[in-house]
């Protein structure tokens, strides 16, 4: 239970700078405040630091980077500015989205130049909503790699990440925060003081309350989040009185394989593949995005789907992990026929024949997804997915630097937040999400609170 406590105390211990949460966001935001000359501690709850960041695919959008100029493409932050801006309807604050935009390029490239990051672009399939190839990640193109990967960092910089303490009560005097207490695994406490604090302990996907109050349209999917995030963040900050934004805004994925819980990458609709309900039809225009798939997946008979693909789409997946494990799982169903494929999957298959032959050699289908000749060929590959909840979006208002605002618009004067814990740039719901968003603002914005001096 999140809660504040105001007043003198005696703290344990002291730092300059204490990051609570340790997943991409806190340990890049330690990395960060380290090399800003800052004594830093992480205060991580779990055993090891894993957090959301290892349920993803743990791809970072930057725009401008060198990756993207050794493939050939033209990009900017202005244009990636005017993406995220599109998705998400105009709803976010412009000042962010340009200092998230701006700042993932050196983001990346300082990972990847610094401490050493193994970066390369996902150059063979494009993310709805993007208008040029701009994810970057590990070679597994798995969260779990980064994480492991950023964890390794910080202890090669001898950044003390310190595991199994969880924050439950924040420290202030008035507004200014003065450190917090952790609960120690054998149930005893400890208190830390600090000069400043950086929220990264993610959203409130956890927290089945606060999801029912906020996106009660989602409550009752699978959660596909950290069960950590419980929404301390936005506690104590309303406590502080501090400004939180879009709380419901979330993201979503529908394309879960079911009942195995494996993330199936959506590349494997991108690259001309489809969504079919248990009748063998489709039911909405696929590109507009996973986020959005997931209310579209849930509202199908059973709340599931079938994603229909085929063997050439499968190979551009097999670069990332989850798919393989799916594949080894028995998840992925491959057949030599539409006819054989629907059998394995128990579809009819006269309908699935139909809805495939239905998908257009190029311009407008019926439900306005627009095809460029990714007409699917034998073999024919599938899966059986459901919708999920992957994290939320809204959050903590800040700045570009992380630093919380409160209710008037003022800063507060040492709380930041970045990742989860603050309102990210995906607008006020489910459709606002750009493939990406969550990273970046972990990344870009723990960077930039790490960064800032207290």
């Amino acid at each position: 239970m999140a809660e504040t406590a105001e007043g003198p105390v005696a703290f344990d211990l002291e730092v300059e700078t204490l990051v609570v949460g340790g997943g991409a966001c806190g340990l890049v935001a330690a990395l960060a405040a380290q090399e800003a000359g800052q004594e830093v501690l992480v205060a991580e709850a779990d055993a090891v630091p894993q957090g959301s960041t290892a349920l993803s695919a743990g791809l970072i959008p930057a725009a401008g980077t060198r990756f993207q100029r050794e493939a050939g493409i033209d990009d900017a932050p202005a244009r990636f500015a005017e993406d995220i801006q599109h998705k998400a309807g105009g709803e976010n604050d412009a000042a962010l989205v340009q200092a998230l935009a701006e700042g993932a390029a050196p983001a990346v490239e300082w990972l990847a130049e610094r401490h050493g990051l193994d970066f390369s672009l996902v150059g063979d399939f494009d993310y709805p909503g993007h208008s040029r190839r701009r994810m970057h990640g590990l070679p597994s193109r798995s969260g779990r790699e980064l994480i492991d990967t950023l964890r390794a960092t910080a202890e090669a910089e001898d950044i003390p990440v310190i595991c199994g303490r969880r924050a439950m009560v924040l420290h202030h005097d008035g507004p200014r925060v003065t450190g917090v207490t952790l609960r120690l695994p054998d149930g005893g406490t400890e208190r830390v003081g600090c000069r400043r604090l950086i929220l990264a302990c993610n959203g409130f996907g956890g927290n089945r309350a606060m999801v029912a109050e906020h996106m009660p349209a989602i409550a009752d999917a699978l959660w596909f989040g950290h069960d950590g995030n419980r929404g301390e963040a936005m506690r104590w900050g309303a406590a502080l009185g501090a400004a939180t934004r879009h709380m419901g805004a979330y993201q979503g994925h529908g394309n879960v394989a079911h009942p195995h819980g494996i993330l199936i990458t959506w590349a494997v609709i991108t690259a001309g593949g489809v969504q079919v309900n248990r009748a063998g039809a489709r039911f909405w225009n696929e590109s507009q995005g996973y986020s959005e798939a997931a209310r579209a997946v849930l509202a199908q008979e059973g709340g599931e789907a079938f994603a229909v693909f085929d063997a050439r789409i499968a190979r551009i997946a097999r670069q990332f992990e989850d798919f393989r494990n799916a594949e080894a799982q028995g998840a992925v169903r491959e057949a030599p026929t539409v006819e054989a494929l629907a059998r394995a999957l128990g579809l009819p298959g006269p309908a699935l024949r139909d809805t495939l032959d239905a998908v257009p050699e190029a311009g407008a289908d019926a439900f306005g997804r627009v095809w460029r000749g990714e007409r699917l060929s034998p073999s024919f590959c599938g899966v059986r997915v459901t919708g999920a909840l992957f994290h939320t979006q809204g959050g903590l208002v800040t700045d570009g630097t992380g630093r919380v605002q409160d209710s008037s618009g003022r800063p507060m004067p040492n709380l930041y937040a970045a990742g989860g814990a603050a309102c990210g740039v995906s607008g006020s719901r489910d459709s606002g999400y750009l493939s990406g968003n969550g990273l970046l603002a972990a990344v870009v914005l723990g960077r930039a609170a790490g960064m800032a001096r207290p």
